[in-house]
C-alpha cells in the first residue's frame, strides 16, 4: 500500500533526537520492511503547551489541510493514513477529515487519552483524540497500559497490540569489550521526568558510592548543567560525560559497559532499555509506567518499586557483587530483544494487524 505517515508531536524528519522521533522512524521502517511504500506526508507540528496555543495551531493547520487536498486531487492518493502518537496536546488536526473526504482508512499508533482532560480548557482538544480513535480502522497500542486505558475511555474503538521494538542489527554486531563495573545510561537532559530520573540515579549511587563502579552518561539537552550538578560531589573519574552521540557511538558505549541504569520516571516504555539489552546488558529500572513492557523483572534485569531509592541502589549493588547473575541476566536480555523485539518481528506483526483490520473494514 501507499501509506501517508504523520506524527503530529514530532516528525520523523525533526532535527532533535528523541525516543518519539526514533519510534516514528522505526514504525516507518517496519511498514517498509513489510513491503509498503511509506511517505512522511507532513512535518506540521501540532504540539501546543497551552489551550490558547492549541487554538492557534488549529488555525495554522488549515493551510496544511488545503495543501494535502490539492496534492491528492492532482497526484497519487495514499491508500492509508497512519498517524503516530496523537494526544490532547498534539492531535491530528487534518488526517481524520482528509480520510473522510477521500474515503481512506485511518490508523493510529500509540494514541493516548487522558480522562482527566475531558473537562476544562483542554476538553475540545481531547475530544479530537476521541473522535480520531473512534474513526480509526484500528488503533495500535504499544503497551498494554495504553491499550486498556484507550479501550476503557473509548469502548467503541478498535484496538490491537504491537510490542515496542528496535532495529537490532547495529547493537548485536558491535564488538563486546564489557567492563563489569561500568554503569551506563542514555537519556536526554530536560525538565520533568528525565530530570527526576537523573536525580534519583545520582541519589541511589551516593548510597553505594564505596562500591567499585564508574558511570558513563550519554545525552545532552537544555538541563545539562543541572544534571552535571547532581553528580558534582562524586570523586574524579567516577562519571564520564559523552554528550550527544550517534547510534554507532551509543552501541559501542553500551558494549563497553556492564549494566544499564535508568530509573525511568514516567517512561512510556523506553527504547533505550531495548538497545541496552540487545548488547547484552542487564537493566536496573523502576516498576513504573510502561517500563515493564520492555524489561522482564528478575529475568533481564531488576524493576524496583516506584520511588524507592534504597531498593534501586540495592538492586544495582546486587548485580555489581554477583558476576554470574549479571552475566545470566545479560544473556537473557540479549535473547529477549533479538528473538522477540526485532524490526523483522514487528514488521510481520504490523502487517498482520493492518491486513486483519482492513479486511474487516472492506
Amino acid at each position: 500500500m501507499r501509506i501517508a505517515f504523520y506524527a503530529p508531536l514530532k516528525s520523523p524528519n525533526h532535527t532533535v533526537p528523541s525516543g518519539d522521533r526514533l519510534m516514528g522512524r522505526l514504525l516507518m521502517r517496519a511498514l517498509e520492511r513489510a513491503g509498503h511504500d511509506v511517505t512522511v506526508v507532513s512535518d506540521f507540528r501540532s504540539f501546543a503547551a497551552t489551550p490558547d496555543e492549541a487554538q492557534k495551531r488549529q488555525l495554522e493547520s488549515q493551510a496544511e489541510h488545503v495543501r494535502l487536498r490539492a496534492a491528492w486531487n492532482t497526484g497519487p492518493t495514499p491508500q492509508l493514513f497512519f498517524c503516530y502518537h496523537p494526544y490532547y496536546k498534539s492531535p491530528d488536526l487534518f488526517g481524520p477529515a482528509l480520510c473522510r473526504e477521500f474515503r481512506l482508512p485511518y490508523v493510529t499508533a500509540e494514541a493516548s487519552y487522558s480522562a482527566k482532560r475531558d473537562a476544562g480548557a483542554w476538553a475540545p482538544h481531547q475530544a479530537l483524540i476521541a473522535d480520531a480513535v473512534r474513526q480509526a480502522t484500528v488503533n495500535i497500542a504499544l503497551t498494554e497500559r495504553d491499550r486498556v486505558g484507550l479501550q476503557q475511555a473509548i469502548p467503541d474503538g478498535r484496538f490491537a497490540s504491537l510490542k515496542p521494538f528496535i532495529e537490532t542489527a547495529e547493537f548485536q554486531h558491535v564488538p563486546q569489550e564489557s567492563d563489569p563495573g561500568r554503569l551506563i545510561t542514555v537519556a536526554m537532559m530536560r525538565r520533568g521526568d528525565k530530570m527526576d530520573s537523573y536525580a534519583m540515579l545520582a541519589g541511589a549511587l551516593r548510597l553505594i558510592r564505596e562500591r567499585p563502579w564508574t558511570l558513563t552518561i550519554v545525552g545532552d539537552g537544555p538541563m545539562r548543567q543541572d544534571v552535571e550538578r547532581l553528580f558534582d560531589d562524586f570523586e574524579p573519574g567516577k562519571i564520564t560525560w559523552l554528550g550527544e552521540c550517534g547510534s554507532a557511538e551509543i552501541a559501542q558505549a553500551l558494549a563497553n559497559a556492564g549494566m544499564y541504569v535508568w530509573p525511568g520516571c514516567g517512561e512510556a516504555y523506553g527504547l533505550a532499555y531495548l538497545e541496552a539489552q540487545a548488547t547484552g546488558l542487564p537493566v536496573v529500572a523502576q516498576h513504573t509506567a510502561g517500563v515493564p513492557e520492555v524489561v522482564e523483572d528478575g529475568v533481564t534485569g531488576y524493576l524496583t518499586p516506584d520511588g524507592d531509592i534504597e531498593a534501586y541502589a540495592a538492586a544495582i549493588g546486587t548485580l555489581l557483587a554477583n558476576q554470574p547473575l549479571r552475566s545470566d541476566m545479560g544473556k537473557n536480555a540479549r535473547r529477549f530483544v533479538l528473538e522477540e523485539r526485532s524490526l523483522d518481528i514487528a514488521a510481520a506483526r504490523l502487517d498482520e494487524i493492518l491486513s486483519t483490520y482492513l479486511d474487516m473494514n472492506v
